[in-house]
């Protein structure tokens, strides 16, 4: 009896820790390996599948941009498209890994996997993790429990929804964490397990990128100022992170509340790392004002992941009452039931 085809995974290699070693020359650790040279240091994996390399680029998490994110996601998805490709698997620097892989996410629709990882450690330290984690990408890519899961990512063994992780730690080898919900999965000697379905997930078709949209944070005694030089530089949106669980300072309140009332998509979400957050406090600045006077809520992102969402939103022509409804689906489903 023969024995049963390999699945076709692309990796596409884009940089990052994974990629990078210690040069001499630029004084430090630099990504300039390419997929090829990392493959060649990890014995055995192109037994795990039949793997497709996409060199991409050395890029150092810190450059990628949204255009670059865009870039990938239309990559991803021409291999998704192709019937003989059953998974895509994404190396990247982890430090904007989280708001790729939630591009993707947003951006490409399929059921195939595809799965996001990278390094904490540089190919030129002893215990560098790319070799295990890359492997680990591909065995989940190939798994077929993996099948309309959306974007995973997946370090040190656990693999979380891309729309739920975040980089946790500046070192740690297992730095991804979903906060909310915990892990989705987890492999072990090659042994993949997962223990739930993301909690939410929805794609757009983005057809252009907005060409500004910002970020800003709560801080005490914040003032307009940032929101005022936001608006006169002519963003599309705006992400504010407020305190707890959505309350403003009374200046912020009154910047914000003139902006959503001129049609500016105001997407709000919590500094905090874990929590939604809710309309309950009804002082100046507070959740219950903010949210009558149009400013939109978003359940259960982070800062990042809300200005990766609302980006995505607008590059698919969304108005401001359709991204409220993309955005609040929690209160949409009454319970954030999975789907």
């Amino acid at each position: 009896m023969s024995a049963p085809a390999k699945s076709r995974i692309v990796i596409i290699f884009t940089g990052g820790t994974i990629a990078s070693k210690l040069d001499s020359e630029w004084g430090g650790v630099v990504p300039s390996m390419s997929g090829g040279e990392i493959l060649a240091r990890i014995p055995g994996i192109r037994s795990v599948a039949d793997i497709v390399v996409h060199e991409y680029g050395t890029f150092p998490g810190p450059h990628i941009t949204i255009e670059r994110m865009w870039e990938i996601s239309r990559i991803v998805s021409q291999y998704a498209n192709d019937p003989s490709v059953d998974g895509v698997v994404v190396t990247h620097g982890t430090d904007t890994l989280e708001e790729t892989a939630y591009f993707l996410d947003c951006s490409v629709d399929t059921p195939k996997p595809i799965v996001v990882i990278g390094a904490m450690r540089n190919s030129s330290e002893p215990d560098w993790d790319g070799p295990r984690n890359l492997r680990d990408a591909v065995t989940v890519a190939a798994h077929p429990s993996a099948q309309g899961l959306g974007v995973l990512v997946c370090l040190g063994g656990v693999i979380t929804a891309a729309s739920e992780t975040s980089k946790t730690d500046t070192q740690d080898l297992s730095t991804f964490v979903s906060f909310d919900f915990g892990p989705i999965g987890r492999i072990s000697n090659g042994v993949v397990f997962f223990h739930r379905r993301p909690l939410h997930r929805e794609s757009y078709r983005v057809g252009s990128l907005p060409s500004f949209v910002p970020l800003l944070k709560s801080y005490a005694g914040m003032d307009d100022t940032l929101i005022q030089a936001c608006r006169q530089n002519e963003c599309s949106g705006l992400v504010i992170e407020a305190f707890g669980v959505g309350n403003v300072t009374p200046p912020a309140y009154s910047a914000l509340r003139s902006a959503a009332s001129e049609g500016l998509p105001v997407v709000l979400v919590s500094r905090c790392p874990v929590g939604r957050v809710e309309h309950i406090y009804a002082y100046e600045g507070a959740g219950t004002h903010l949210h009558a006077a149009g400013i939109i809520f978003a359940d259960y992102l982070n800062g990042q992941k809300a200005r990766i969402k609302l980006i995505c939103a607008l590059g698919a022509g969304m108005d401001v009452a359709q991204i409220r409804a993309s955005f609040e689906w929690a209160d949409a489903s009454g319970t954030g039931t999975p789907l």
